[in-house]
């Protein structure tokens, strides 16, 4: 649940020193020239190349003795490999670019068999690309220059101070053709202070979220805004030969439009959450099955289009590094259909009710409001014992936890937070 493809970030404290040790990820454009493209389209299609071939030779070796390789089987036979007469071009790639390309399909297998997420599938050469430098990436902030192995010194744009130990530099390339290098940096920061209040977040389509305080945060529905030319452009796409001059031109355009509402919604949760958790320090929200969510093919785009699951990554990490404490509610847990001031729960409460008055107490609620004030309760009262404790059947089975806390960072976390969205 916590991976996110261009910052990576864990946290512990470190025995004897007074701070937290944290790994942070910083991502600036990069503007290389002709030649430096051509260097990092060999890097980008070697590595690709890497990938894909040994994830069928773990295929066919599986389906032929039902057994699997490690990593380092793998990388025994890439040096092999790079040393057969046919594929002596493997050569002109940056040697540890291809062994992190065998770390990753190594990852992807581990997260499948952990179930985190589906199995391996082979790379396309028309999506993302991306490389990754363990290690002799210099940077140069005086003149704004990034040195890539095998590629040379790089234009960069330093859009902001890069603090903190180098540990890798991953290059990637988009669909619309531009160029990032995310640097992950190990640094120091001071033990995070809890302060501010609590709060109970709800989210939502109409609105974005909901606080247990009353305010509301509008959706911004950025591919809504953008639909009417999204569908502009693609109809012209589809007009044009595939593979000609005007189509690549054409498939651009596209590309660069769809970026762009992904940054404009990126651009809004970094903002919205950094505010969120600087102001408080408890942050209480709802467990969402999003994934079961988007089946509903009347709701999916609008799903999709908020971006929930992202939102709620950045809140995760973000409060571990400001002190805020983010708790998620129990995924049954009734908060819409339950009143906040006398907690009596209604049978039904159908989606196009925004508003409702309850019948013990009389009290007027606003769905979501009402819905964000119960998930702070559900989340605070008692809180030190629903962490150990577990509902169970009458025979004593477990079926699920009350609430947890959301803690990034931690392979064990991300798996039980993972199986609950």
């Amino acid at each position: 649940m916590f991976h996110n493809h261009y910052k990576q970030q864990t946290a512990a404290c470190v025995a004897g020193i007074k701070g937290v040790q944290i790994r942070k990820a910083y991502k600036f454009r990069l503007y290389p020239n002709a030649t430096q493209q051509q260097a990092l389209a060999v890097e980008f299609g070697h590595a690709r190349f890497v990938y894909n071939h040994f994830l069928a030779v773990r295929r066919e070796h599986y389906t032929q003795t039902k057994a699997g390789l490690s990593y380092a089987d793998t990388t025994g036979r890439l040096a092999i490999l790079k040393h057969h007469p046919a594929h002596l071009w493997l050569q002109e790639a940056d040697s540890q670019v291809l062994q992190q390309k065998l770390k990753d399909l190594d990852r992807a297998f581990k997260n499948f068999f952990e179930g985190r997420a589906r199995y391996p599938r082979f790379r396309s050469r028309r999506h993302r690309q991306s490389i990754r430098y363990p290690q002799r990436v210099k940077v140069d902030l005086a003149t704004g220059r990034s040195y890539l192995p095998k590629v040379g010194w790089v234009k960069t744009v330093f859009h902001r101070s890069l603090e903190g130990r180098i540990k890798n530099v991953t290059v990637s390339r988009t669909k619309s053709g531009r160029y990032y290098a995310s640097f992950q940096v190990e640094l120091e920061i001071p033990d995070p202070t809890y302060r501010g209040k609590a709060v109970g977040l709800d989210l939502g389509l109409r609105a974005f979220l909901a606080c247990s305080d009353g305010q509301k945060i509008a959706n911004p529905r950025y591919l809504v805004q953008a639909e009417r030319r999204l569908r502009r452009l693609q109809r012209s796409l589809s007009r044009r030969q595939k593979g000609s001059r005007g189509w690549e031109g054409q498939r651009l355009k596209v590309a660069r439009q769809h970026e762009k509402v992904a940054d404009q919604r990126s651009d809004f949760q970094h903002k919205l959450s950094h505010r969120l958790v600087e102001e408080h320090r408890l942050i209480a929200v709802e467990t969402l099955h999003i994934k079961g969510m988007v089946r509903n093919r009347r709701l999916a785009r609008r799903i999709s289009d908020a971006g929930w699951g992202q939102f709620l990554q950045m809140l995760a990490y973000k409060g571990d590094w400001y002190g805020c404490e983010v708790v998620a509610a129990d995924r049954w847990y009734p908060s819409s259909k339950t009143c906040s001031v006398c907690g009596v729960e209604m049978e039904t409460m159908p989606l196009q009710v925004r508003n409702w008055n309850c019948p013990s107490c009389g009290s007027h609620h606003d769905r979501d409001v009402n819905a964000a004030k119960n998930i702070l309760k559900h989340t605070t009262a008692g809180t030190a014992e629903r962490r150990n404790h577990r509902l169970r059947h009458a025979d004593g089975v477990h079926v699920r936890p009350a609430s947890y806390q959301m803690q990034a960072g931690t392979q064990k976390s991300e798996a039980k937070y993972s199986s609950s969205w």
